[in-house]
């Protein structure tokens, strides 16, 4: 399953890499930000609750706005 997180509050290429950090920390995630469009894109390998994504992101420092379910051919 893939999910797009979007992410308040990252402003360089520090705050991309802790998120990236906090996200690929957690077993069953790969997950890869993009700073330009505050996203996260993430591939979880197992069933994991937003809240505990969330969670993760904001420990690391960030505010998560929304999460939502990527749908489609090439997801």
């Amino acid at each position: 399953m893939k999910k797009i997180i979007d992410i308040k509050g990252m402003t360089c290429a520090h705050c991309q890499a802790a998120v990236e950090k906090a996200l690929n920390g957690i077993d069953g995630v790969e997950a890869k930000v993009d700073l330009k469009k505050n996203q996260a894109t993430v591939n979880l390998q197992k069933e994991i609750a937003d809240e505990v994504l969330k969670e993760a992101i904001e420990e690391a420092g960030y505010e998560v706005t929304s999460i939502t379910v990527k749908k489609g051919l090439f997801s």
